[in-house]
């Protein structure tokens, strides 16, 4: 297990960097939304453009930083069994949870996106509103997030399995030695 922990770790760096950038993103994404507003009601002046950069960036904001929020064991679940259960049981949980339905979710939206993603990228898709912008990339960020979020979820499991094998501090949470 020892061996899969740079790989892990490399990804968890992976993850942040992506996390970073949605950050980034997030803060431009307001930004520009507020200068949308500034020109239109100060100037009377906006674009389809300014309206729709503005939610490809909150769409890349979400899908780059999903996987960090997932590193960070933040996401959503329902914890109305989960929170009482033993943190051993959490992991075993955690461990199914990811090979029956996390991986092959992750798989089938791959799938699913990226040739939808290739389609709109080779006949160069751009907006049907006036003055809009081109489709395509934002389409990109769909397979790009569900590959980060695959990646980390394999971190995810390496580091369960470690911990399950008596390693702590791998999984946020499970600071301690399990008992």
């Amino acid at each position: 297990m020892t061996s899969f922990l740079p790989l892990s770790r490399a990804i968890d760096r992976l993850s942040q960097a992506a996390a970073a950038l949605a950050a980034v993103l997030g803060f431009l994404s307001c930004f520009i939304s507020a200068a949308n507003a500034v020109s239109r009601y100060l100037f009377d002046a906006s674009s389809n453009a300014w309206l729709e950069i503005q939610w490809q960036l909150f769409a890349a904001t979400f899908l780059l930083g999903a996987p960090w929020v997932l590193k960070l064991n933040e996401h959503v679940r329902v914890d109305l069994v989960y929170g009482v259960l033993s943190p051993r049981t959490r992991l075993k949980v955690d461990i199914f949870g990811f090979v029956i339905f996390f991986f092959p979710f992750c798989i089938l939206m791959l799938d699913m996106t990226a040739p939808w993603f290739l389609r709109s990228f080779w006949a160069g898709e751009g907006s049907s509103n006036a003055g809009g912008l081109p489709v395509w990339p934002v389409k990109a960020l769909l397979p790009l997030g569900f590959v980060l979020l695959l990646l980390q979820g394999m971190s995810e499991l390496i580091k369960r399995i470690g911990a399950l094998r008596g390693m702590p501090g791998l999984v946020a949470g499970y600071e301690k030695p399990l008992q």
